[in-house]
């Protein structure tokens, strides 16, 4: 653009910014200027904001002419920390960091996204304005798959569904149901990219509903802004879009043990007897959870009652000391709901806690339990109020975890009104933030304490308070069995990494089914939280069931126990990268058939898990991923990768194969988490001549210090595999945190697929003796290892 010396002066003097924004264009581009960590991009009716938070994401804003920016976030913690090169010319302007670029096309006007050169997404119409919405445009590819929007039973691929963002239960479902307790405004492409739009109010994601390609984000108030997020592959994105939300804290190391919950316990005698029977059955328990019992004799009339029932709970505390001597931690339920007929009513209303109506007096209405006002934790008395409550309980009763049901909220009229908005407004955020009140005030009160956050809703983001979400009521059926894997699948890709069920299913269930609850628990040992749980005629328990249901659920509680350390160290890969420990198949192979599967799926990067899901079910069809040969975790046998192969089910587990060159740490089964030590390793590792170097390795804490690792607090066991000819060598090495103590390990090796007896063995030049056997083809070997120094096992054939 060419300028006289006048304009030149004027420029200079008055501090303006020369940028392709002084031309005059025919169309809606109307320039744009470079702010330094952001530019502007205008419009003839309103401005773009588009900033890079890395060579990953980037995040756009319009901003409707009249209007100024929202910049409050509820879902991103990231501070953009990269800055990106512009590039105009007459058509286009290219916005580029090294990885994700912008291109603005001028006329006709587009925003189009890339990742080191491949489309991604682009916008169609972009902002569109109606009488009582905003809506966010953009068209798809033909082909893609789109995951996400949260937590729903319609299938892994997303497409052709127009989703109602707005939390809500559905009781008793099944394999299929649109709305549900986390609707998350949230999408991730199988092109290996997401978009996030970063709204609270409630609204619509329409994912080609019409078959026109078109993706559309529909709100009825609040922020236009979005963030798109990309990556080398799955791993990598969900790494940064972790980044961007937060990671997961470690949960305490109970939580990966088994927990005794129903609904619900009546009493301390009730409570007392039960945790008893899984000790004299010797099944392992590391928790007992307390339904709405612990406050009210009845369901209805009670709920905001928030203690003890003595008639009931004679002495709680006593009862909650008395579990934790044995190991048994205790976890009580809470809703944010304050009857109008509970002890603490009164108190509520004087203290200014609940939400209001619009003229400022407390919002009452009824629903199931009674009728009610709500916990306006937006409002700081409330906030302070309901904390207040946690704190004494985890104080002075010793109380271990929360349980926060209800959340959706259940009953939220659009009309109440909270300190931060309408109850629309905040209706997908209110467990969010629930659970960050929890949060917050462990770091402020409990610093020294891991939270267990039990949630049934939440929003995007909610991970980095620690939640642990559920899926739900789901029917006690093999309906409701059935969709539990795309439910976590899907959670798990949007950063919520540890969605469960209740294991046998919640709701109606007339006459107890065996081998569904059998089938239910042993797809259990395999997901984040080991949580039976049901209405209570009939027992979730696996204590209360006849002797052979008895024995298959203890098998697999024993087995979830003995899988702690690789379980545990799964769970340390979610803290550190976002990667979730259930992943679809596609995250290890990108055959396109897997984009939609959720039948079988990975447990952590070496379980590939088939569960039954159906009844009498002699043999399964298993898709195994290309690449590498699987084998079968009970049997030993042999699958080639790329195809589909017919395993044999049986009765006492499902279907479960291990990756070639997997090294599965494990122990024997303990009666609870306190006794768990990796002092005495069963360390698995899973030859295969097609294998020439491999890694494994094991995470080690104490269970119990927030951030442990990041304290130094923490040691790390690596174990690498080369294999060259008839020589076969396993290293071990280990990284310690200065917080962290080494001590002296017993590692009794297992090692798989061996054809033959070794001719010697070697541990740093010394020689072993190991047991071989023809029968299965393992080989076992002992080692003793003091971790501050290295060893190196030698096998020769």
């Amino acid at each position: 653009m060419k300028l006289s010396y006048f304009s030149l002066l004027f420029a200079l003097s008055f501090g303006v910014v020369l940028t392709s924004c002084k031309k005059t264009y025919d169309g809606p581009y109307r320039g744009f200027k470079d702010k330094g960590t952001y530019i502007e991009v205008y419009k003839d009716n309103g401005k773009y904001i588009i900033t890079p938070y890395s060579d990953k994401i980037v995040e756009t804003s319009f901003i409707p002419e009249g209007e100024s920016i929202n910049k409050e976030s509820h879902a991103v913690v990231l501070t953009p920390n990269t800055k990106a090169s512009i590039k105009e010319t007459k058509e286009n302007i290219t916005y580029a960091t090294p990885g994700i670029v912008v291109e603005i096309t001028k006329e006709p006007f587009g925003i189009s996204y890339l990742y080191k050169g491949k489309p991604l997404i682009a916008e169609r119409e972009g902002y569109i304005k109606t009488d009582s919405t905003e809506i966010l445009d953009f068209t798809l590819d033909k082909d893609e798959v789109i995951y996400g929007a949260g937590s729903r039973a319609v299938g892994m691929n997303r497409r052709g569904k127009r989703l109602q963002l707005y939390n809500r239960a559905h009781y008793g479902y099944e394999n299929y149901s649109e709305l549900m307790n986390y609707t998350m405004p949230l999408v991730l492409s199988s092109k290996v990219y997401a978009v996030h739009f970063d709204n609270a109010p409630i609204g619509f994601l329409d994912i080609d509903s019409k078959k026109d390609n078109a993706l559309q984000y529909e709100t009825i108030s609040g922020r236009n802004t979005y963030q798109v997020i990309a990556g080398e592959d799955w791993k990598d994105m969900m790494d940064a879009y972790t980044d961007l939300t937060g990671k997961q804290p470690l949960p305490p190391r109970w939580a990966f043990g088994n927990f005794a919950s129903r609904f619900g316990y009546h009493s301390q005698e009730e409570t007392t007897t039960t945790v008893d029977r899984f000790k004299k059955d010797s099944i392992p328990l590391d928790a007992v959870i307390l339904d709405i019992y612990w406050f009210g004799k009845d369901i209805k009339g009670h709920m905001g009652n928030l203690e003890f029932l003595t008639d009931s709970f004679p002495d709680p505390k006593q009862m909650i000391n008395d579990f934790k001597s044995k190991g048994v931690k205790t976890i009580l339920i809470t809703e944010p709901f304050i009857l109008s007929t509970s002890k603490k009513w009164e108190e509520a209303v004087k203290e200014g806690v609940l939400g209001k109506d619009s003229i400022g007096n407390p919002y009452r209405y009824d629903f199931y339990f009674g009728n009610t006002g709500i916990v306006d934790i937006y409002d700081p008395k409330g906030k302070e109020w309901f904390w207040n409550i946690y704190k004494e309980y985890t104080k002075e009763y010793g109380i271990a975890g929360w349980w926060g049901d209800l959340g959706e909220p259940e009953v939220h009229p659009s009309d109440l009104q909270h300190a931060a908005g309408s109850a629309d407004e905040v209706h997908n955020i209110y467990g969010h933030d629930w659970a960050r009140l929890i949060q917050e005030g462990y770091q402020k009160d409990f610093a020294d304490q891991r939270p267990f956050i039990l949630m049934r809703a939440g929003y995007s983001g909610s991970q980095r308070f620690g939640m642990i979400p559920w899926s739900g009521d789901v029917n006690r059926s093999w309906g409701g069995l059935q969709p539990q894997t795309e439910i976590a699948l899907s959670m798990g890709m949007q950063g919520l990494g540890y969605m469960h069920s209740d294991l046998g299913g919640f709701a109606g269930g007339e006459v107890f089914d065996p081998e569904l609850y059998t089938r239910w628990l042993q797809y259990g040992v395999f997901q984040p939280i080991f949580r039976p749980h049901a209405q209570e005629h009939i027992a979730p328990e696996p204590v209360f069931h006849d002797k052979k249901t008895k024995a298959l659920a203890k098998k697999s509680v024993e087995l979830r126990y003995s899988l702690l350390p690789y379980n545990y160290t799964i769970a340390f890969d979610n803290n550190q990268t976002g990667i979730p420990l259930m992943r679809p198949l596609f995250f290890e192979d990108d055959n396109k058939e897997f984009s939609e599967l959720s039948f079988t799926y990975m447990w952590g990067d070496n379980f590939l898990v088939s569960p039954v899901i159906k009844p009498g079910i002699a043999a399964m069809d298993v898709p195994f991923p290309k690449g590498t040969n699987w084998y079968d975790f009970f049997t030993g046998k042999k699958y080639e990768g790329g195809s589909y192969k017919t395993a044999e089910v049986a009765e006492d587990h499902i279907p479960v194969f291990v990756k070639a060159g997997a090294f599965i740490p494990m122990i024997k089964p303990v009666q609870t988490t306190e006794l768990y030590s990796t002092k005495n390793l069963i360390l698995h590792y899973y030859h295969d001549d097609l294998v020439s170097t491999a890694k494994g390795k094991l995470y080690d804490d104490d269970g119990v210090t927030p951030g442990a690792f990041e304290k130094g607090k923490y040691e790390l066991l690596k174990f690498t595999s080369s294999y060259s000819g008839d020589n076969l060598s396993i290293d071990f090495k280990a990284e310690k945190g200065t917080g962290y103590t080494s001590s002296e390990r017993n590692i009794h090796m297992i090692l798989h697929n061996i054809a033959s007896n070794p001719k010697s063995i070697t541990l740093d030049g010394t020689s072993l003796t190991g047991v071989w056997n023809s029968e299965d083809n393992t080989l076992s070997v002992d080692v003793q290892w003091d971790s501050s120094t290295s060893k190196s096992l030698k096998i020769q054939f």
